[in-house]
């Protein structure tokens, strides 16, 4: 458990990174509309959100709130796998070390 941590919370650092780096150096809506102009932009956006989508269901299913789990999911389609990493880091600390609690949450 303690790698998952710190691949987890090595996510974290990068994607903080990233993000910071992307939004004061670029231009979020001239880069974006020509990656949506590039048939393998596309392909790389819905690879990206179905992975976001699936990665969301995980979280609803296992997340005892209902509002959490939708926050949650609000903010993995937006910070994208900050937010991801970001869960996964709070769920390992949660679990106790008990990975059926990481994996199923409340159904553990």
């Amino acid at each position: 458990m303690k790698i998952a941590k710190i691949i987890s919370f090595l996510g974290i650092v990068a994607m903080t990174g990233v993000l910071i780096y992307g939004f004061t150096v670029g231009d979020f809506f001239a880069e974006g509309s020509q990656l949506l102009a590039m048939p393998w932009g596309i392909v790389s956006l819905v690879d990206l959100y179905t992975g976001f989508i699936l990665f969301s269901m995980w979280i609803i299913y296992r997340e005892k709130s209902l509002p959490v789990a939708i926050l949650w999911t609000i903010a993995m389609m937006t910070l994208g796998f900050f937010a991801g990493s970001l869960y996964a880091f709070i769920s390992l600390q949660n679990s106790g070390g008990d990975w059926r609690k990481f994996w199923l949450g409340k159904h553990a």
